[in-house]
């Protein structure tokens, strides 16, 4: 009792002890709390006359008195209610000539204060915000911007904090607008990029600060807004992917929980790891949110485009260097293929630096195909194809420049076909037969494109067999200039196709003609349904005649066997006499057939789950070489960009690696290490968690620690060695120390 009442009346220097006793017991330390208060605000008084004072010890004590009122405030809100106005204003209107060790303090302070709900988040990022834009200390921008953007994200973690989020957005936006030229907007540039990439931002709001990020004036703005824009969404890929990898694996700590010592702060560690689990599943089964692009929530894609190229690269005054120009001509590109806009001095603008000499010309050329669509007027690309031919593709051009001229031409004729002239084509398709497998390659894809696309443009010899035989029975469709293809679900024909072979082979196991007539195809299509009511049937269930009307008379069918095999030729006779036999006739059932699917026929959920598969067994089989390749290559646009490397592909084929870059390649093709079936074994029990045996640990025992063991071994006598011995023989029979034996 003595010790406790000395301990309790000595005056208590050490402020994490009496941080401790206060937080256990507030109204009993009340008055040593605030006379520590009272030497803060001696010390507070004394820096405010003097903000670059020098002295340690001074600055020591007050650094140790802010922490202590920190953490305590919330014992005694409103004793401590002036301590975070204080601390705002010494950092707001001091920051730059506090000493750095104590200005941290004070930011970490306030964050904490913030933590305790003692201020809110708006004040605290009020506060933070103007003195990151405008410090020259770059330690404390870091803590700054880091502080920024932990308490955005705790403030959006249970739900979005819409009324914080538009006040923010609001501050960042102004500060952009309001110095186009100044270098500040690149803070706002860096905290919405990251606030994307962890997708707490991810409306129009923060892709219209980046968009004005783009219209700046100051060079490392606009690269930074242009940057967000070309892989901001990659990024918020990346970043998703490896949160979902940092899977927890409870077996393994429970079992660890299990072994080890058991601890207070274990027990919490493992509650923790639970319900992190919890919440990661509870993520994985609510509905994936719908992420779009930054491209896509552009609100006027055209205005900008135009705005961009005029104001950044057309512009004669325009101060940026040759690469931020390419990466503001790659945005423009982007923006024109995937909303297929129409910006024409984009393409009169590329035709001066389409040549080999040209720094970066590879970028050029993958600009340029990325700014074509099929909405671009062919006339205005016929003079840029020519001259990359006339340039590019020739006998005195290097292998490397003829291949990426040829990649080039076909990467724009991808995306607008009539962009090439016959005689051209004819031309360049005859580099088919170079040497340089490289060029040879490059020529090769621009003849199989154009057998899919414009078989027309090719002398007979090159069309290739079903190009010929699409021409002469007149399946090969003449393209124009603005046509746009009918919309229709993907892989409608595959399904079309699969279900008329699931139909004949029905027929066929049932004995049935493989033709089926078109009553018996929707009686077929009506056994898929399970006795789902889709159309009504005014006919009986006794199997009798049924009356249709066709062409204005009334056919009675009946549905026997004889009359079922006899209708198709008169019905084949009927049409002979009506129609005549053109081409275009020809094809009319086929056109029919397909609407007919897509217009009156209901899909069931086992027709969907089929197109699924079917559609993924397409995508597999498009990537497979010798496959049909066009439409991917005229769409590539909406989901990778083209890039410089796109382009020079096909010269790399040709080219022969080094020894150097033949080892490499071989050693990045191992991806086992080679190991001990041992070694393996160790290596999957660490992995699930599980312990050494005895064995093991005995191997690995420090030798200092058997040295007593092994002299005792020693100095054992016989009747010792005989008596452990006759131990060791009776355990081994009683299966061991735990008798597991039978």
């Amino acid at each position: 009792m003595k010790r406790k009442l000395g301990a309790l009346e000595k005056v208590d220097a050490d402020l994490t002890s009496l941080q401790y006793k206060v937080r256990r017991d507030p109204q009993s330390y009340f008055e040593d709390h605030q006379q520590q208060y009272m030497q803060y605000q001696t010390l507070r008084d004394l820096l405010l006359q003097n903000p670059s004072t020098s002295d340690d010890t001074g600055i020591v004590r007050l650094n140790d008195l802010i922490d202590f009122v920190a953490h305590t405030a919330d014992c005694y809100p409103k004793a401590a209610a002036p301590f975070a106005d204080d601390l705002i204003q010494i950092l707001s209107l001091h920051h730059d000539e506090l000493q750095a060790d104590l200005r941290d303090k004070m930011v970490s302070s306030l964050v904490l204060l913030r933590n305790k709900d003692l201020i809110d988040s708006a004040t605290l990022l009020n506060t933070l915000f103007p003195i990151l834009v405008s410090t020259h200390s770059k330690s404390l921008r870091a803590l700054l911007f880091q502080k920024i953007i932990s308490d955005l994200r705790s403030s959006n973690v249970k739900a979005t904090n819409h009324r914080l989020n538009r006040t923010i957005q609001t501050v960042l936006f102004n500060l952009l607008t309001s110095d186009r030229e100044s270098t500040k907007g690149l803070w706002a540039v860096k905290i919405t990029r990251e606030l994307w990439k962890r997708q707490i931002w991810a409306d129009a709001r923060a892709v219209d600060i980046m968009k004005e990020a783009c219209l700046s004036e100051n060079e490392k703005v606009i690269t930074g807004g242009v940057r967000f824009f070309l892989g901001g969404d990659k990024e918020r890929e990346e970043a998703a992917d490896e949160s979902s990898d940092d899977e927890i694996d409870m077996r393994t700590l429970r079992h660890q929980a299990g072994i080890n010592k058991k601890t207070k702060k274990k027990a919490r560690e493992l509650k923790q790891a639970a319900a992190n689990v919890k919440r990661k599943e509870r993520k994985k089964s609510a509905p994936h949110p719908l992420n779009f692009s930054a491209l896509h929530l552009l609100h006027d894609p055209q205005g900008f485009a135009e705005t961009l190229f005029s104001r950044h690269v057309q512009n004669s005054k325009s101060k940026l260097s040759l690469e931020s120009k390419l990466i503001v001509l790659q945005l423009v590109s982007r923006l024109v293929g995937l909303h297929k806009l129409t910006v024409i001095s984009l393409y009169s603008y590329l035709l001066k630096f389409l040549t080999p000499r040209q720094k970066s010309v590879t970028s050029f050329l993958a600009i340029l195909a990325q700014a074509t669509h099929n909405l671009v007027p062919p006339d205005v690309l016929e003079p840029l194809i020519q001259k990359i031919a006339n340039e590019f593709v020739s006998e005195a051009s290097a292998s490397e420049v003829a291949a990426a001229g040829l990649n080039a031409i076909r990467e724009v004729c991808a995306r607008q076909p009539l962009a090439m002239s016959d005689t051209l084509l004819q031309d360049l398709v005859m580099y088919r037969k170079s040497k340089d497998k490289g060029v040879q390659m490059a020529a090769r894809g621009l003849l199989s494109l154009y057998r899919e696309v414009g078989a027309e443009l090719l002398k007979k010899r090159d069309r290739g067999k079903d190009a010929t035989i699409a021409l002469i029975a007149g399946g090969a469709k003449e393209q124009r200039f603005g046509e746009e293809a009918v919309g229709e679900i993907q892989g409608i024909d595959l399904l079309e196709q699969w279900k008329a072979e699931e139909r004949r082979k029905r027929r066929e196991a049932a004995g049935l003609p493989a033709d089926a007539a078109a009553d018996e195809v929707e009686e077929d299509e009506a056994e898929n349904w399970n006795n789902w009511d889709v159309e009504s049937d005014d006919s009986d269930d006794s199997g009798g005649w049924i009356n249709v009307e066709s062409d204005g008379e009334e056919i009675n069918i009946s549905d026997s066997e004889d009359e079922k095999e006899n209708r198709p030729a008169a019905k084949k006779a009927k049409v002979a006499k009506s129609e005549t036999g053109s081409k275009a006739q020809s094809e009319e059932p086929v056109q029919k057939q397909i609407s007919k699917l897509l217009t009156s026929t209901i899909l069931t959920p086992a027709d969907l789950k089929q197109l699924r598969a079917l559609q993924e067994s397409a995508a597999v089989k498009s990537q497979m070489p010798g496959a049909k390749r066009a439409a991917l290559l005229a769409a590539r646009h909406a989901d990778d960009a083209i890039t410089a490397e796109t382009i020079e592909a096909a010269a790399a084929i040709g080219k022969k690696s080094t020894k150097e870059e033949k080892v490499a390649m071989a050693k990045g093709d191992r991806e086992e290490k080679h190991q001990s079936t041992a070694a393996k074994r160790k290596e999957k029990k660490e992995s699930e968690g599980k312990s050494t045996t005895n064995k093991e640990k005995a191997r690995k025992k420090n030798f200092l620690m058997t040295l007593g063991k092994a002299k005792g071994k020693n100095k054992r006598s016989l009747v010792d060695i005989k008596k452990t011995m006759k131990g060791h023989i009776n355990r081994s029979k009683r299966g061991g120390k735990r008798g597991n034996k039978g």
